[in-house]
C-alpha cells in the first residue's frame, strides 16, 4: 500500500471540517420557557409597582411577588419535555436535548437520504447479463473478486451475491477505486474494471452509456469491462423499506409542507425512488457540501428536518434545524452529528417522533398558559388586597403542584 495524501487531505477529514462549520453557523434554538420569562417578568413588575402605587401598602406588593411564581415555566416546560423524551425512547427514538424536542414538533420541511434511509441499505443482484462468450458466473466472479476490497454498498451486495452462488473468490492486485464512480485492478491476471458507463469508458467501453438492459425503475446498472472490452452489465436494487410510504404519509399529516429526496445517487436512481413515494422535489447525484447547501436553501420554508444514515450525511445533518439520524446500521459520524438517533431499524418509528414531540409541546404550552394565568390571576387578587402574603404562598405551591403533574400526560401515548 502506498500513501497518497496526508490524513488531513481525506475525504473523512473534509466531512469532519464541513460538519464542524455546519454547526458553528447554526443558530442556536430558542427554549420555550426562554421565549416566555421576560414578558412575565415585565407583567410581574407592573402588577408589583401598581399595586405599591396606589395602594402605598408594601404588604400588597409582597404578596404579588409571593405569588409570582415562575415555576409554569421552570417547571411545567422541563417536565414536559423530560415526559417527551422518555415516550420518545420507548418509542425508539433517542432525542438528545429538550430544545431538539421541541423544534420536532415544529418542523415543516423534511430532507431524506436515499440509501440505507428510504432504502434498506442491503443491495442485492437482480440479473446478470453477460456480452460476448462471457459466462454469467465468471462474470459475477470476477466483479466479486475485484469488489472484495470496496466498502461500497453495491460492492458488498455483489461480494455477498457470488458467495451465495457459492463461487471461489480471488485476491485482487493493482486495484484503484475512485469514490462513487468505480473500481480497476487485476483478478488473476486479468484486468478488470467496473462502475458507471462514465468509468468503463476509460476502460474500453466507451459507449456503456447505450447498452440497454432490462433494468427495473430505480435499479442500479453496474458495467464490467475485462481486459479492455465489455464484459456485461449488473443490475443490481435497494428494495425501499417497506414502511417509507406510510412514514411519508403520516409526516404530511403531521404538518410537513415539504418533502425532498437529496441523494447522491445516480438521478434516474433517485427519481424513480422520488416517484413512488411522491416526494415534493428530487435531488440527485450532491456531494457532502451540496447536500448542505440544499439544507440552506429550504430554511427559509421553515424549520428543516434532515434524515440520514451514512458519513455523507453528517454534515447536512448538522446543517439543519434538526438532523435525524439511522442509528441502527448508520455510520457513527451521522449519529455524533444528529440531533436525534433512531436506534431501531425502522423509518417509520420518526413519525411516531414527530407526533410525540407535537403533543408534547402542546401540553407545554397548555402548562404555561394555565400556570401563568393562575398566576396572574392571583396577583391581580394580591394586589387588590384579597390575598395576604400568607395566603399567596399557599397558592403559589398550589400551582406548583398542578404544573408538575399535569405535563406527566407526555408519558402516555
Amino acid at each position: 500500500m502506498q500513501a497518497e495524501q496526508t490524513a488531513g487531505d481525506s475525504t473523512l477529514a473534509g466531512i469532519i471540517r464541513l460538519v464542524e462549520q455546519a454547526q458553528a453557523s447554526r443558530a442556536p434554538m430558542a427554549r420555550l420557557a426562554d421565549r416566555w420569562a421576560l414578558g412575565f417578568l415585565g407583567v410581574t413588575l407592573l402588577i408589583v409597582g401598581a399595586a405599591w402605587l396606589v395602594s402605598a401598602d408594601p404588604r400588597r406588593a409582597l404578596a404579588v411577588l409571593v405569588v409570582a411564581t415562575p415555576c409554569p415555566l421552570i417547571l411545567a416546560v422541563p417536565v414536559a419535555l423530560i415526559a417527551g423524551l422518555s415516550r420518545a425512547a420507548r418509542a425508539g427514538v433517542l432525542v438528545k436535548s429538550g430544545a431538539a424536542l421541541e423544534l420536532l414538533g415544529r418542523v415543516r420541511v423534511l430532507l431524506l437520504d436515499k440509501t440505507g434511509t428510504l432504502t434498506e441499505g442491503r443491495v442485492r443482484l437482480l440479473e446478470t447479463r453477460p456480452a460476448g462468450n462471457m459466462a454469467p458466473a465468471e462474470l459475477l466472479r470476477l466483479a466479486a473478486s475485484l469488489d472484495q476490497v470496496s466498502g461500497h454498498p453495491v460492492a458488498i451486495g455483489l461480494v455477498e451475491a457470488a458467495r451465495s452462488a457459492g463461487l471461489v473468490l480471488t485476491i485482487p492486485e493493482a486495484v484503484r477505486e475512485e469514490a462513487g464512480s468505480g473500481i480497476a485492478g487485476r483478478v488473476g491476471g486479468r484486468a478488470v474494471a467496473l462502475g458507471g458507463a462514465g468509468f468503463v469508458a476509460a476502460h474500453g467501453w466507451p459507449d456503456a452509456g447505450t447498452a440497454k438492459d432490462a433494468q427495473a425503475p430505480g435499479a442500479l446498472r453496474v458495467c464490467v469491462t475485462v481486459d479492455g472490452a465489455p464484459a456485461g452489465l449488473l443490475v443490481l436494487a435497494d428494495p425501499l423499506r417497506q414502511d417509507a410510504a406510510a412514514m411519508l404519509a403520516t409526516a404530511r399529516a403531521a404538518g410537513i409542507l415539504r418533502i425532498v429526496l437529496l441523494s447522491g445517487d445516480r438521478a434516474s436512481v433517485a427519481e424513480a425512488v422520488g416517484a413512488r413515494l411522491g416526494v415534493d422535489a428530487v435531488l440527485a447525484e450532491r456531494s457532502p457540501a451540496e447536500k448542505v447547501a440544499a439544507v440552506l436553501r429550504e430554511k427559509p420554508a421553515g424549520p428543516v428536518l434532515m434524515l440520514g444514515d451514512g458519513v455523507n450525511d453528517a454534515p447536512a445533518l448538522a446543517a439543519a434545524d434538526i438532523g435525524v439520524a439511522m442509528g441502527a446500521r448508520g455510520a457513527a459520524a451521522s449519529a455524533e452529528a444528529a440531533d436525534a438517533v433512531v436506534l431501531v431499524d425502522r423509518i417509520d418509528r420518526l413519525a411516531e417522533a414527530m407526533r410525540i414531540a407535537r403533543r408534547v409541546r402542546g401540553i407545554a404550552l397548555q402548562g404555561v398558559v394555565a400556570g401563568i394565568g393562575l398566576s396572574v390571576l392571583g396577583m391581580l387578587a394580591a394586589a387588590a388586597g384579597w390575598l395576604t402574603p400568607v395566603q399567596g404562598a399557599v397558592l403559589q405551591e398550589a400551582i406548583d403542584v398542578a404544573v408538575i403533574l399535569d405535563p406527566l400526560r407526555g408519558l402516555r401515548g
